[in-house]
C-alpha cells in the first residue's frame, strides 16, 4: 500500500497488477491527486473500514461498517480494475454502493477487455465511468468533476444541517423569551394582586375606624 500526500482530492486505486497499479498511481499523482494503492478488493474494503459478515452465520449479504484507525484521510473516489482474483471490481462496486457510509463515493471501473454487457452492468450498478486499459491522462482528467459534484453535495448537506440547527436554536430562543415574558407577567400579576389585597385591607380598617371618629 502506498500513499502520496499534499493534494485536495484522495483517490483509492485498486488493481492486482503491479504494473497497472504503478501506472494509474503515476497518472493520478501527475493530476495532483493524493493516492492510496491496494492490490485487491478485500484490501480496499479493509482500508475503507468495510468488512463482510459471515453469510452462513449471519445470513446477510451486506457489508457492515466498523471504524478503521488506519484510514487517516477521506476517500473521494475509488478507481478499480474489473478482473481481479477473489473479489472483482464489480463486486467491490456493489459493496460500496450498498454501504450507507460510502455509497456516495464515486467509483470508476477499469478493464483491458471491451465487453459491452460488462460496461453496461457496471454503469447500471452505479459506476461513474468505465475506462479501457491502458488508462490515459485524458481519462484521469475526467475524474475531478465527479469528485467535485460529491464535494458540493457534502457541502450542501453540511449547510442544510447548519441551517436546521440554527433555526432550531432560534426557535428555542423564542420559546425561552416567551417563557421569560410569561414568568414576568405572572410575577407582575401576583404583585398587583398582593398590592390590591393590601389596599383592600387598609380600606376595611378605615371603614371600621370611621364610626368611632368624632369631630368637635
Amino acid at each position: 500500500m502506498g500513499v502520496a500526500a499534499d493534494s485536495q482530492f484522495h483517490v483509492l486505486a485498486v488493481d492486482d497488477s503491479i504494473i497497472d497499479r504503478k501506472l494509474i498511481e503515476r497518472l493520478l499523482k501527475t493530476s495532483s491527486f493524493q493516492v492510496t494503492t491496494v492490490d485487491s478488493g478485500s484490501k480496499a474494503l479493509e482500508f475503507l473500514g468495510l468488512h463482510e459478515e459471515d453469510d452462513e452465520i449471519h445470513n446477510l449479504n451486506q457489508p457492515s461498517v466498523s471504524p478503521n484507525i488506519n484510514q487517516e484521510v477521506e476517500v473521494n473516489l475509488i478507481i478499480t480494475d474489473y478482473c481481479m482474483p477473489g473479489m472483482t471490481g464489480y463486486d467491490l462496486l456493489k459493496k460500496v454502493k450498498k454501504s450507507s457510509s460510502f455509497k456516495d463515493i464515486p467509483v470508476v471501473i477499469m478493464s483491458s477487455e471491451n465487453v459491452p454487457s460488462r460496461i453496461s452492468r457496471c454503469l447500471e450498478e452505479g459506476a461513474e465511468e468505465f475506462f479501457l486499459k491502458p488508462v490515459r491522462l485524458s481519462d484521469v482528467n475526467k475524474l475531478k468533476p465527479h469528485m467535485m459534484r460529491t464535494k458540493i453535495k457534502e457541502i450542501d448537506h453540511i449547510d442544510h444541517q447548519y441551517n436546521q440547527e440554527h433555526e432550531k436554536h432560534q426557535e428555542q430562543n423564542v420559546l425561552e423569551t416567551k417563557e421569560d415574558e410569561s414568568t414576568q407577567q405572572s410575577n407582575g400579576n401576583k404583585r398587583k394582586s398582593m398590592e390590591d389585597g393590601d389596599l383592600t385591607r387598609q380600606n376595611k380598617t378605615q371603614i371600621q375606624w370611621w364610626p368611632y371618629c368624632r369631630f368637635d
